[in-house]
């Protein structure tokens, strides 16, 4: 099976594409926590039909449309947990969050909320794949692998109410 990469640089940075014949596999930031090492001396390799059907995804997000995730085919390589947990993040509305302890909650593992943030922090499909929409149990924008300064951005660029503070950004859930 060929494996397809490219490079491609968004408004926050330089993102590493990888694609096999059928589906999307990652999307991570160059300098993000988790990305492969083996990304460091890629170059375009390759172009494929999914890498350019993810392009067009990430230029109209970037360019503050909602584009619709459900007509790209993602697959993700992690355990059936981490898998469970990266479906339900696709649930997550653009412009919303949710905590780490209501995602666990949603999965029916509300004592599991430190798996769940690991599963969301290992999410290989960054941007498309919303991990960047959970927040903590304050609402503060914790545990980012791109970065709290991206995470903060993308919330921006969705309209999610993001309020700065003097310590944290925080999100503010009143109304």
């Amino acid at each position: 099976m060929n494996d397809y990469r490219q490079r491609w640089n968004s408004p926050l940075g330089e993102l590493l594409l990888q694609a096999n014949e059928h589906a999307l596999t990652g999307v991570w930031f160059f300098d993000q926590k988790y990305a492969p090492e083996s990304f460091s001396a890629t170059k375009n390799r390759q172009s494929s039909i999914v890498l350019s059907e993810t392009i067009k995804w990430l230029t109209a997000y970037f360019n503050a449309e909602v584009p619709d995730v459900s007509d790209l085919t993602f697959e993700p390589s992690g355990t059936d947990f981490q898998q469970t947990v990266w479906k339900a993040l696709l649930t997550v509305p653009s412009g919303q969050t949710i905590t780490y302890g209501g995602l666990a909650n949603q999965l029916g593992k509300a004592k599991a909320v430190r798996a769940v943030a690991a599963a969301v922090g290992r999410n290989p499909i960054s941007l498309l794949i919303p991990c960047h929409r959970v927040v903590g149990a304050n609402g503060s924008l914790t545990g980012y692998a791109g970065g709290l300064d991206r995470k903060r951005s993308l919330l921006t660029l969705e309209n999610a109410r993001v309020e700065s503070r003097a310590t944290s950004a925080q999100l503010d859930f009143s109304e």
